[in-house]
């Protein structure tokens, strides 16, 4: 099992030019774990907890399900994330992920950087770990 903490921001090119960031916690492995998102006050946004078959996110009182993370992610962010590849880039593994490229050249540093090629739109995912 992992755990990280620090900061997030994903940035997606399209039309909405969306972006989002935020402090996080994240515990587990890629078929189960928490990832808990943070405002910059350090107050607890949202959770998602997930498991075989199930993700469950709790934002603001309101509960979404689903059979999965990856689908719940996707929902929730409007951008599908590599979750498993995730996990391995932040312990410096070269995982492949379809369509997306990490720079891992800095992750000693707590640095990770990942771009989403294909499918459009392109996005962005930063990650400083703290330390």
């Amino acid at each position: 099992m992992g755990a990280w903490s620090g900061r997030l921001s994903l940035q997606v090119d399209d039309a909405a030019a969306q972006s989002f960031s935020a402090g996080f916690e994240l515990n587990g492995r890629p078929e189960q774990g928490q990832l808990t998102v943070l405002n910059p006050l350090g107050n607890v946004m949202a959770t998602i907890d997930w498991s075989p078959g199930k993700a469950v996110l709790v934002e603001g009182g309101q509960r979404r399900e689903s059979d999965s993370l990856d689908a719940l992610v996707q929902e929730t962010t409007g951008s599908a994330l590599p979750v498993a590849a995730l996990f391995g880039w932040l312990r410096g593994e070269a995982v492949q992920a379809t369509g997306w490229q990490a720079d891992l050249s800095r992750i000693d540093e707590g640095r990770l950087v990942a771009q989403r090629l294909a499918p459009p739109p392109q996005a962005t995912l930063r990650v400083v770990l703290s330390r």
